[in-house]
C-alpha cells in the first residue's frame, strides 16, 4: 500500500514525514515518493494493509548501488485505536527500468541478493538504514 495512505493519524503522519527525513539523510540528493503505486484495478488487486509503501528515485543511476531507484516495504502490524504500529520487517530492492537488481531482506543475515549487488559500503549504508527504520516504531526486536 502506498505509505501516504497510511497516514490517516498525527502519530502516522509523524512517523512518515520521520521515515521521510531519515531517508533523505542517506540520500540528499534523491527524491522521496511516499505514492508509488499507481491507483488502478490491476495494482489494488495486490493491495497489502499490512504494508508502507514508498520509492526513492535518484536523481540519475547510481553505479555503487547498481540501480535508479529504491522500493522500500515496511512489513507492520497495524495496531487498534490509531497507535503506531509495529514495524515487522523491511523489503528493499534495487530498480532499474528492467526491474529488479537485487533486495535486502531484513531476516535471516539482511545479505542482498540478485545480479547486480551494491557496493559494500553501500550495503553497510543500507542495513543502517534498516536499523535506524526499526528504531522509528516502536519496541520492536530484531
Amino acid at each position: 500500500m502506498n505509505a501516504v495512505e497510511q497516514g490517516k493519524t498525527v502519530a502516522f503522519a509523524q512517523a512518515l514525514a520521520s521515515i521521510g527525513t531519515l531517508v533523505r539523510n542517506y540520500f540528499p540528493s534523491a527524491s522521496l515518493n511516499l505514492s508509488p503505486w499507481r491507483d488502478d484495478p490491476e495494482t489494488r488487486e495486490w493491495f497489502e494493509e499490512d504494508s508502507l509503501d514508498l520509492a526513492v528515485h535518484f536523481p540519475g543511476w547510481s553505479p555503487k548501488l547498481q540501480c535508479r531507484s529504491l522500493l522500500i516495504q515496511l512489513s507492520i502490524s497495524n495496531e487498534e485505536n490509531g497507535a503506531l504500529p509495529k514495524l515487522l520487517g523491511i523489503l528493499i530492492r534495487g530498480m532499474t527500468f528492467d526491474g529488479e537488481r537485487w533486495r535486502l531482506v531484513t531476516a535471516g543475515d539482511w545479505q542482498p541478493t540478485g545480479s547486480h549487488l551494491p557496493h559494500p559500503d553501500q550495503m553497510n549504508q543500507l542495513q543502517a538504514i534498516c536499523r535506524d527504520l526499526f528504531d522509528l516504531f516502536p519496541s520492536n526486536s530484531f
